[in-house]
C-alpha cells in the first residue's frame, strides 16, 4: 500500500501591528508555491490527494483570506486615523498663521493711527502758531494806524494853533475875550486828548484780553477779531465826527471873533506876536506838566473804565446826536442870515450896477478901473497889505486853474498871441460884475473865450465877513498865462 504524502501547510502570515499599514506585496515563505495578488493568494502545483472532501489546505486558504481581510480593514482604519490627524494638524497650523497675520495687521494699524495722531497734533500746533503770528501782526498794524491818527490830530491841532496866533495879531481890542475862548477851546482839546488816551489804553487792554481768549478758543478768533475791528471803526468814526464838530465850532468861534476884530497898527504887531509866543510857550509847558501829572491817573482810570465803556459809548452817541442836531440848527440859522444878507447886498449891487451903467456912457478920466458909489477894492497882482483880499483872490485863481476850463481855450492858444492882462470885478455875493482887458491877447476869439471861462466858474463864493465890511466889489487884475493849463500870475 502506497502512503499518501500531504505537504505541510505554509506558515500563516502574522497580522501587522496596530497603527501600521500592512504591505500586501511582501513575499511569502520561500518554499510556498504561491503567487500573491492584490486581494488573495493562489496556490499552484499543490496536488490534491482527496478531491472528494475538504482538505486542510482549503481551510487554511479560508483562514488566510479572513486574516487578510481583517488586516486590510485595520490598515484602512489606521490610514484614515492618520489622515484625520494630519488634517487636524494642518488646520491648527493654518489657524495659527491666520492669528499671527491678524495680530501683525492690528499692530501695523495701531502704529499708523499713532503716526496720524502725531501728524494731526503737529498740524494743529503749526496752525495755532500761524494764528498767533497773524493776531500779533494785526495788533501791530492797529497800533501803527492809531499812532498815525494821533500824529495827524497833533498836526491838525498845530495848524489850528498857528492860525489862531495869526488871527490874534489882528484883534488886540478883544484879546481878553479871545484868550478866554482859546482857554476854553484848549480845555476841550485837552479833554478830547485825555479821552483819546483813555480810549487808547482801554483798547490796548481789551486787545490783550482778546488775545488771551483767542489762544484758548482758536475757532472763535476770526469772528471776535471782526467784531473788534467793527467796534474800532465805529469808535474812530465817532471820534472823527467829534473832531470835525469841534473844528466846526472852533471855526464858527473864529469867524465870529474875526467879524468883531479890527485891524491893528503895524507897530504893535511885533510886541503882540512876542506876547502870544510867550503865552503859547507857557501854555505848552503847563499842558506838558499837567499831562505828566495826570498820566498815572489816566492809566488807572483807563483800567477802571473798561467795564463802563459800553455805557459811555451809548451816552457819547446820544450826546453826539444832540450836538449834531444843534450844530445843524445853528448852521441853518447862519445860512439863512447869510442868504438874507447876500440877497440885500445883491439887490443893492444890481441897483448900483444899473446906475453905473448909466453913468458909464460918459467917458471917465479916472485911472482906476471904475468908480461908483459902491465901496471898491483893487488888487493889482498877488500881494497887498489887505490879507483878506489876497486870500480871496487866491481862492478865485485856484478855482479857475484847477477846473477843466483849459479845454475852452486849448485850440485858440495855439495861435500867436500876447499874454493878456485881465481885470475881474467880483461882487460881495461872488457874482461877476464885469471882465475888462488891460492888455488884449491880440486874438478876439481868445479874449471872448477868457470871458466865458470867468463866467463858467461863477459863483466864486461870498466875501469873508471882514472883507465884506470893507468893500462891495473887489477888482482883481492878473496876467493870464497858457501852457498845459491856465495860470493866473
Amino acid at each position: 500500500m502506497v502512503a499518501t504524502v500531504i505537504p505541510s501547510p505554509p506558515p500563516l502570515e502574522t497580522a501587522p501591528a496596530a497603527g501600521t499599514r500592512p504591505d500586501v506585496n511582501l513575499p511569502l515563505a520561500p518554499n510556498a508555491p504561491q503567487v500573491r495578488t492584490a486581494s488573495k493568494i493562489v496556490a499552484r502545483d499543490v496536488p490534491i490527494q482527496n478531491p472528494d472532501g475538504p482538505t486542510p489546505s482549503t481551510a487554511i486558504d479560508a483562514e488566510q483570506k479572513k486574516t487578510e481581510q481583517v488586516a486590510r480593514a485595520r490598515a484602512l482604519e489606521v490610514a484614515k486615523l492618520e489622515r484625520d490627524k494630519q488634517e487636524a494638524a494642518e488646520r491648527t497650523r493654518q489657524e495659527a498663521l491666520k492669528a499671527e497675520a491678524l495680530k501683525a495687521a492690528q499692530v501695523e494699524a495701531a502704529r499708523q493711527d499713532a503716526a496720524r495722531a502725531e501728524q494731526d497734533a503737529k498740524a494743529q500746533a503749526d496752525a495755532a502758531r500761524l494764528e498767533a503770528q497773524r493776531l500779533e501782526t494785526a495788533r501791530q498794524e492797529t497800533a501803527r494806524q492809531e499812532t498815525a491818527r494821533r500824529e495827524a490830530a497833533q498836526r491838525e491841532q498845530a495848524k489850528q494853533d498857528d492860525k489862531a496866533r495869526h488871527d490874534s495879531a489882528q484883534r488886540e481890542q478883544e484879546r481878553a475875550e479871545a484868550a478866554r475862548k482859546e482857554a476854553a477851546r484848549l480845555e476841550q482839546v485837552k479833554l478830547a486828548q485825555q479821552e483819546a488816551a483813555r480810549q487808547e489804553a482801554a483798547s490796548k487792554e481789551a486787545a490783550r484780553l482778546e488775545a488771551a481768549r483767542q489762544e484758548a478758543q482758536a475757532k472763535e478768533a476770526a469772528r471776535q477779531q471782526a467784531a473788534r475791528q467793527e467796534a474800532a471803526r465805529q469808535e474812530s468814526a465817532r471820534m472823527e465826527a467829534a473832531r470835525q464838530d469841534a473844528a466846526r465850532q472852533d471855526a464858527a468861534t473864529k469867524e465870529l471873533a474875526r467879524q468883531d476884530a479890527i485891524k491893528q497898527e503895524a507897530a504893535r504887531q511885533s510886541a503882540l506876536e512876542q506876547e502870544v509866543a510867550r503865552q503859547e510857550a507857557a501854555r505848552k509847558e503847563l499842558a506838558r506838566q499837567d499831562a505828566a501829572r495826570q498820566e498815572p491817573a489816566r492809566q488807572e482810570a483807563a483800567r477802571q473804565d473798561l467795564a463802563k465803556q459800553e455805557a459811555a459809548k451809548q451816552d457819547a452817541a446820544r450826546l453826539e446826536v444832540a450836538k449834531q442836531t444843534q450844530a445843524q440848527r445853528d448852521k441853518a440859522e447862519q445860512e439863512a442870515k447869510r442868504e438874507e444878507r447876500l440877497r440885500a447886498i445883491g439887490k443893492q449891487l444890481n441897483e448900483e450896477a444899473a446906475q453905473r451903467d448909466a453913468a458909464s456912457k460918459t467917458p471917465s478920466r479916472s485911472l482906476l478901473p471904475g468908480f461908483s458909489s459902491l465901496r471898491r477894492g483893487y488888487l493889482m497882482g498877488r500881494s497887498d497889505a489887505n490879507t483878506e483880499m489876497v486870500v480871496y483872490a487866491e481862492s478865485i485863481a485856484k478855482k479857475i486853474e484847477s477846473n477843466m476850463a483849459f479845454d475852452m481855450v486849448r485850440e485858440l492858444v495855439k495861435q500867436p498871441h500876447t499874454q493878456p492882462i485881465v481885470t475881474m470885478a467880483i461882487r460881495a455875493d461872488g457874482s461877476v460884475e464885469k471882465v475888462t482887458f488891460v492888455v488884449s491877447s491880440g486874438v478876439p476869439a481868445l479874449d471872448e473865450a477868457i470871458r466865458k471861462v470867468v463866467a463858467s466858474q461863477a459863483l466864486y463864493g461870498a466875501f469873508p465877513p471882514a472883507l465884506a465890511r470893507q468893500y462891495d466889489v473887489v477888482e482883481i487884475r492878473r496876467t493870464w498865462v497858457f501852457d498845459v493849463a491856465i495860470r493866473l500870475q
